[in-house]
């Protein structure tokens, strides 16, 4: 184990999670994480089965004398988010993270940290390694949930056959999690129709970065700038009376992370670029002061090449559409005060081939919002000319509060802990949404440690409750195994 994580407690949780931090395994690149898992599986006599999507469930023989309970699946997802500052060393899409332990804390020095969901990973096999009392247990590790869940939805549900399921993709261990948001995709399509630059015309780089980013629901509601949003917000001011052309706009890397950075790359008038750049650096100052948590936001403009840009209509279209689409919060539940309900948010732009796509995210708890949402879509579509392609993702997952797996958390939680856990309904898109589909008659229930900043730089998993998630975890596997 790396030095920085000898001592922490539990010490085969801790040794799992740092093998894991020097694996790559972005979405759709779990490959060496799969072979990971099945390596340890091999070295215990245990048989891993896959499916067609990469998939791996790894059976786990009883402890002796608990042979008779009914089987349980622990579920956790293989990849993560891969995000990284520009000057960063490090590189999770390497399998370079740099863990650092600051207090109570377990952080990655400039990169993500992946204990989403590296630390359910590295529960599920320390309990399959510890001598602690558990039934028949199935580990489910499934692939590309940061991509839509993907995994999940082309899981073959004949690899699992336990009926009660608790995914380790929490993020608070003062809660149970009963239930999540569903989600939908649309992508807004814009021609740019490119012309030749022209002779007198001088092309630019605009960038933005900076940004603090979050994940993309979790953190909506935390005021923080989108880096696609705050680049549009400073160039459709300048355009109003500075004849720019846009040769490209690009932004975001993940559909389940605010976008961080952002660039446009736009022709302009030669006798004009002093004052488009005055224009960009007054901008700054406007995103720093709508959005104070991210006071490090900044603007670079510097020469750049490209032989076409859209006309200045259509460029005006491409602005507008950025302007316009719909980004944050959009409700509150109802009957539950503080708590997101509905919310959207533009997570990447991308220019290919004189096309211009805007990737969006909607959640809800609630499906007749998403559905709303989707209409307003539609019509910016139709307003700017652009074509839509809409993939529904995945409903919401609804709580099943008389589930006899639900009260058995909640009665070991509350004898560990002399306290009775909250039960809580997150806003960020969990497995069990899909898996209650293609596995029906699901009882399921989600835990996890806290995890401060998943999908950004500088995320953190805190040490005391990792040890809390732990011994809820065996404490529950015991009590349904009795």
């Amino acid at each position: 184990m790396s030095v920085r994580l000898q001592g922490l407690e539990p010490a085969l949780v801790w040794q799992r999670f740092e093998e894991l931090t020097r694996i790559a395994r972005p979405p759709k690149g779990e490959g060496p994480a799969r072979e990971y898992v099945q390596e340890w599986a091999s070295a215990r006599r245990l048989v891993a089965r896959a499916d067609d999507a990469g998939n791996v469930v790894v059976p786990v023989p009883a402890s002796p004398g608990r042979e008779q309970a009914d089987p349980v699946a622990l579920q956790s997802h293989l990849d993560m988010v891969c995000e990284r500052d520009p000057t960063s060393a490090y590189d999770p899409r390497a399998g370079r993270i740099g863990v650092v332990v600051d207090g109570d804390w377990v952080a990655a020095d400039g990169t993500t940290l992946g204990a989403d969901n590296g630390i359910g990973v590295a529960g599920a096999l320390a309990v399959a390694d510890e001598a602690g009392l558990h039934g028949p247990l199935e580990l489910l590790f499934t692939v590309s949930e940061e991509e839509g869940l993907e995994g999940a939805k082309a899981l073959d549900p004949s690899l699992v056959g336990s009926r009660r399921l608790v995914n380790l993709d929490g993020t608070n261990d003062d809660a149970i999690t009963v239930g999540c948001a569903g989600s939908d995709h649309t992508f807004l399509r814009l021609a740019l129709a490119p012309k030749p630059v022209a002779p007198e015309e001088v092309v630019l780089r605009i960038a933005l970065s900076g940004a603090r980013g979050g994940h993309s629901g979790a953190d909506v509601a935390r005021g923080r700038a989108n880096a696609i949003k705050a680049l549009g917000s400073i160039l459709a001011p300048a355009y109003e009376h500075i004849p720019f052309r846009l040769a490209s706009l690009a932004g975001g890397v993940s559909r389940n992370a605010i976008p961080r950075e952002a660039e446009a790359v736009v022709a302009v008038p030669a006798a004009l670029v002093g004052e488009l750049r005055s224009e960009t650096a007054a901008g700054q100052d406007r995103v720093r002061r709508r959005f104070p948590a991210d006071d490090g936001v900044a603007i670079v403009v510097e020469e750049a090449t490209a032989s076409e840009a859209a006309d200045l209509e259509t460029t005006q279209r491409a602005l507008d559409l950025v302007s316009a689409i719909p980004t944050g919060v959009v409700a509150v539940a109802p009957r539950l005060p503080g708590i997101v309900e509905t919310s959207t948010r533009l997570t990447v732009a991308a220019t290919e081939e004189g096309t211009l796509t805007l990737a969006s995210m909607a959640r809800s708890s609630n499906a007749a919002a998403l559905d709303d949402l989707l209409a307003t879509s539609r019509a910016l579509a139709r307003l700017a000319g652009a074509e839509i392609e809409v993939r529904r993702s995945y409903p919401p997952w609804e709580p099943r509060l008389d589930s006899g797996l639900l009260a058995a958390a909640r009665s070991t939680y509350t004898a560990l802990f002399e306290k009775e856990p909250a039960l809580e309904v997150v806003h960020g898109g969990l497995e069990c949404a899909v898996l209650g589909q293609r596995i029906p008659g699901l009882e399921m229930i989600s835990i996890g440690p806290e995890i401060v900043g998943p999908h950004a730089p500088g995320e953190k998993l805190r040490i005391s409750s990792t040890q809390r998630f732990y011994r809820l975890l065996t404490a529950l596997l015991d009590e349904l195994s009795r």
